[in-house]
């Protein structure tokens, strides 16, 4: 097995497009980890760099203790499931399964035994003689898997392999997937725009946008501590509140100053505030931190009122959106709770889950350093970007 280490990586197409700026990240070994954020943010072109089917502009990539920047893709010790299967459809699954072993010389008894572990492993054992087109969209992305499985990688590279699945195969392939990296022990980098998947497989999740890798840490702790505004939003269901407003004076410390409401700002939050008195800032809150004030008994200075304008019921929880002044937000509450609801509210945020973002950069201020927080394209000097020269 191996690690995977990523020091300063650009990927810059001819043109001056640049598709991935200054990653750094270090894979450890038997580490899953997941890249995740929206279409065009770069972690696929990352993927493929890895794999080495894309070259890099600037950095290294060094998969184990050897730099793999002019290593070809046959030679990294990696195994990599796409997307679309890329299945051979005149082939059987077997021969789909043992067809890689079969280049590299691999003894006709060793192949039979791994193709036939894997195919058991994935349930396909009744399915071996059979082509995929006579196969479902899962069976055939398990063909993909065991394809790579046979081949006992140092690492396991998935460029959104679950995309073309549908809702209910996805939850039963993300357990398989689980269940495989438990198993199999290995490396895996896993690429896909669902932060669901991202949640519920990775060790640690990686979350890109326009090329630059803003946070990396343990799923609930991106969860709980976002690097900036845009993670804040990105992940969750709903997303994250974030009203606008500022930084005033309240004595000895702070209150939020919402315009059509204020909220005292915790104690443990005036140091990482305190430069940021009367600017813009973003009071950032989850849906689920948020309850109505006769079901939570908090205090007058920690409320906000508001009109309740949608409400999605869905089963054992109800999703509330309410209007207060120029802000809009959700709350998310248990459904037993229905009942209290009235047009005109009174909701109380949980302030100590709550957090301060710079208005002008997005940045948490309140985040803590061991929350994975990475470069931020306001850290970024012009020179950094400009290799036009380097990529044509």
């Amino acid at each position: 097995m191996a690690k995977v280490t990523l020091e300063k990586v650009w990927k810059i197409y001819p043109g001056n497009v640049t598709a991935v700026r200054d990653f750094n990240l270090e894979v450890r070994d038997k580490e899953f980890v997941i890249f995740v954020g929206p279409s065009g943010c770069g972690k696929s072109t990352t993927l493929r760099m890895v794999a080495g089917l894309e070259e890099i502009s600037r950095g290294k990539i060094r998969i184990g203790e050897r730099v793999v920047n002019d290593v070809p893709p046959k030679d990294r010790d990696i195994a990599m499931v796409f997307q679309n299967y890329a299945l051979y459809p005149h082939m059987t699954v077997y021969n789909n399964m043992a067809f890689g072993l079969k280049l590299r010389s691999v003894p006709r008894r060793e192949i039979k035994s791994r193709v036939e572990s894997a195919a058991k492993d994935l349930g396909l054992s009744e399915y071996l003689d059979r082509r995929p087109s006579a196969l479902s969209g899962g069976q055939r992305q398990r063909v993909a898997l065991g394809r790579a499985i046979v081949r006992h990688p140092a690492v396991f590279l998935f460029d959104e392999p679950l995309s073309n699945l549908d809702a209910k195969m996805r939850v039963e392939m993300r357990g398989m997937l689980m269940h495989l990296h438990q198993s199999l022990n290995t490396t895996m980098i896993y690429v896909t725009h669902d932060q669901v998947e991202a949640m519920t497989l990775g060790d640690r999740i990686v979350v890109m946008k326009d090329g630059l890798a803003l946070q990396a840490a343990e799923p609930l702790t991106v969860y709980r501590y976002p690097a900036d505004t845009f993670v804040a939003r990105f992940i969750g269901t709903p997303p994250m509140n974030l009203f606008s407003g500022k930084i005033v004076k309240n004595g000895a410390g702070y209150m939020f100053d919402g315009e059509t409401f204020r909220l005292r700002i915790p104690e443990r939050m005036n140091k990482s505030i305190g430069g940021h008195e009367n600017r813009e800032v973003y009071f950032g809150v989850r849906p689920e931190s948020l309850a109505l004030k006769e079901a939570s008994g908090a205090e007058a200075d920690s409320v906000i009122s508001g009109c309740v304008d949608v409400t999605e019921k869905l089963g054992n929880e109800v999703i509330v959106h309410i209007v207060c002044g120029k802000h809009h937000f959700q709350m998310r509450m248990d459904s037993a709770l229905f009942d209290m609801l009235k047009p005109q509210v009174e909701v109380c945020p949980k302030m100590e889950l709550a957090h301060i973002f710079d208005g002008a950069t997005g940045l948490n201020l309140t985040i803590p350093a061991s929350a994975g927080a990475t470069a931020h394209a306001s850290e970024l000097k012009p020179a950094d970007v400009n290799y036009e020269a380097e990529a044509s």
